[in-house]
């Protein structure tokens, strides 16, 4: 077994992987940006190596840096993670080269599945199930019409080495196709300096199942069955779990089997990814390989009870396998959330920026109204860190596991409310807004499925009963408790509890036990809120309503509170019914006209600015892009209009609803 092992990778990955070699009696060497520097992973490791500027093309992806860091510390291998350099066939090459152990897959296995029109040909040897399509090489839109025409309608353009999202078209039409066939063939080249396409059928209402695959160097193979991946948004994963509500044992099976198969043809010898597209009525076709550790790979872990990342370790120091495919069970249900800094009010944008507080829910064994749950929570980040504009904005996988699927439905739910991040936008409510909805709770899934349920973005979601019950009593208490602690206490037992402007009278009183004892609508109803645990200053408002427990997340303003629960939130204000009379009567203030203004949408760097002053601008036009987390945002401009100023130059940082472009 290794010694020390040196982590190429950043954020919560590499605390992973730190995780488990601390156990195993590893050392560990961290690499790191200088963006980086006071990362929890330098922080955790035995040792720390600066290896270049922020920018991931000037460190993490520059193989002799790593090369020179592993020599350095002594390091005997590398574990890279995922992205980066983990699926490089070059750099794997090089560090055996080098006498230096990869921790993962051999080389000519990250060849042939690197390569997605490679992959397939793999794939139909091994007889696995593929998408009808065309593989071969694809020179003329003319020819890509042809084919389309032969496989029928709809399907999908993609880049032979695309990745992450990009490079990927849907077309329903020979225009559809015309015009995508040359927009992909151009994606491709500027992101992967490869212009290949190819061409399949594109599954209606598909849903992304993935089959985990495990092998060593003894030629020992086993699947640990599925994970269902369909929630994505921008083509990239939001919501997994293991095991899929689609599958049953016989689909199962058939999948595991086919990933196996694949897996084998390439001599497989590590962690690795199978995944399919699935329909509706159970039929699956291979889709690509992934010869990594998985960002979702926790849900697998708690589900078998199978470290992954020992695993690979094991595997890379030449250990067999300690068990085979009929020592594995699929035990209970497990969710994980990705907890993104990105704005879901703001169609999901990058945000950047300090964690000014970053409250953790409690890992381990739990107990909610829902059974037994256990929370897992994989977080790169601390209160306090930066989240920075240079790389991916993920800041924890939050993980739920349960003896049925309900149960890890509740108990997320759960443990997104007891999360709570100031400082960045971030994508909670959302995560908590499908937990609530009754299609997640069905199975019902599909790639689909966050357009299919909000087709004019993520709003936050409308107080049902429960929550309004919940923002009325936590406003009612935080008021009685903050003029407690003022020493004005009042005796008044009529208030009016404003919800932004929606006004609920309540009685209030106090049982035996101290409860707070609230009378709504006219008294027919009662609400009974016990085990308040709340403090002015405090951000997390935690008590029992009548037997439900529940966090709100609290900010003071300037006449009430802004309180969430889950997706819905509302200002609330505790009024006596004559103020509240009067506040009834003012004026709503009129939101300011912005029309002639471009804004930035996210905080990030200004690629470029496309516009002078005096210049007419058509509707349509680009205006500006703007880069974050390695994303760009194009502005074009919503109207016809000269433009007046110009507010922000090429390299510029800026802020969310900065000016960047004034029209007359």
């Amino acid at each position: 077994m290794f010694s020390k092992i040196l982590i190429a990778n950043r954020g919560e990955i590499a605390v992973r992987i730190i995780k488990t070699a601390k156990r195993m009696g590893i050392r560990t060497v961290q690499v790191y940006s200088e963006a980086d520097a006071g990362s929890l992973a330098v922080e955790m490791a035995d040792e720390a190596i600066l290896i270049g500027p922020a920018a991931a093309s000037q460190s993490y992806l520059l193989e002799d840096r790593i090369v020179d860091a592993v020599r350095q510390s002594g390091a005997e291998a590398v574990h890279p993670g995922f992205g980066f350099l983990s699926e490089n066939s070059g750099f794997a090459r090089r560090l055996e080269a080098e006498n230096i152990t990869f921790i993962g897959p051999n080389p000519h296995a990250i060849e042939a599945m690197g390569d997605k029109i490679t992959s397939k040909k793999f794939a139909a040897e091994a007889g696995v199930s593929t998408v009808p399509g065309h593989m071969g090489l694809i020179e003329t839109t003319d020819h890509s019409i042809q084919i389309a025409n032969e496989i029928g309608y709809p399907v999908m353009i993609k880049a032979s080495a695309g990745g992450g999202g990009k490079g990927i078209r849907v077309a329903h039409s020979d225009d559809d196709m015309a015009e995508g066939f040359a927009a992909v063939k151009a994606e491709a080249l500027n992101a992967f300096g490869d212009d290949r396409v190819f061409i399949e059928k594109f599954i209606v209402n598909p849903r992304h199942i993935e089959i985990q695959v495990l092998g060593d160097k003894h030629g020992g193979l086993v699947h640990l069955f599925e994970r269902e991946c369909s929630i994505q948004r921008r083509n990239q994963k939001v919501i997994e779990e293991a095991p899929s509500p689609l599958l049953d044992d016989k689909t199962r099976r058939a999948m595991g089997e086919q990933a196996i198969a694949l897996a084998r043809a390439v001599n497989y010898d590590s962690a690795g990814t199978v995944e399919f597209v699935a329909g509706q009525d159970k039929s699956f076709f291979f889709l690509e390989m992934n010869t990594r550790l998985q960002v979702e790979h926790p849900v697998t872990e708690l589900i078998t009870g199978i470290d992954l990342v020992e695993q690979m370790i094991r595997s890379a120091a030449g250990e067999r396998m300690a068990f085979g495919q009929d020592d594995l069970k699929i035990n209970g249900w497990a969710i994980e959330s990705r907890i993104y800094a990105e704005d879901p009010y703001r169609g999901f944008l990058p945000s950047i920026g300090r964690l000014i507080r970053y409250e953790q829910p409690e890992e381990g064994p739990q107990e909610g109204p829902g059974g037994p749950y256990v929370v897992r929570n994989d977080s790169g980040v601390r209160e306090g860190d930066e989240i920075s504009m240079f790389y991916d904005p993920m800041i924890a996988k939050l993980c739920a596991w349960a003896p049925t699927r309900a149960g890890a439905v509740a108990g997320m739910s759960r443990a997104l409310e007891d999360t709570h991040l100031e400082g960045v936008g971030h994508n909670v409510p959302f995560l908590a807004a499908v937990m609530d909805q009754d299609r997640f709770r069905s199975g019902e899934l599909s790639t689909a499925y966050i357009t299919d349920e909000f087709p004019d973005g993520f709003h936050g979601v409308p107080a049902g009963p429960l929550q309004r019950d919940i923002l009325v009593a936590t406003g009612m208490a935080m008021h009685e408790i903050v003029s407690d602690q003022s020493g004005d206490p009042s005796d008044r037992i009529d208030w009016i509890v404003q919800l932004d402007r929606e006004p609920v009278p309540v009685s209030l009183g106090y049982d035996d036990d101290e409860a707070l004892i609230l009378e709504v609508e006219d008294g027919e109803r009662l609400l009974r809120l016990s085990e308040i645990d709340w403090r002015p200053g405090l951000a997390q408002f935690r008590a029992v309503l009548d037997d439900q427990p529940f966090t709100a997340e609290i900010k003071r303003v300037a006449d009430g509170w802004d309180i969430r629960t889950r997706a819905s939130k509302a200002r609330v204000r505790v009024m006596t019914p004559r103020i509240a009379d009067l506040y009834a009567r003012l004026p709503e203030k009129v939101a300011a006209d912005t029309s002639k203004l471009v804004l930035s949408p996210m905080p990030g760097l200004v690629v470029s600015i496309a516009v002078v002053p005096g210049q007419e601008v058509k509707t349509g036009e680009t205006v500006a892009i703007i880069e974050a987390m390695k994303m760009q945002n194009i502005l074009k401009a919503e109207h016809d209009g000269v433009v007046k100023t110009v507010s922000a130059k090429a390299g510029d940082p800026v802020a969310a609803d900065d000016v960047l472009v004034e029209f007359e």
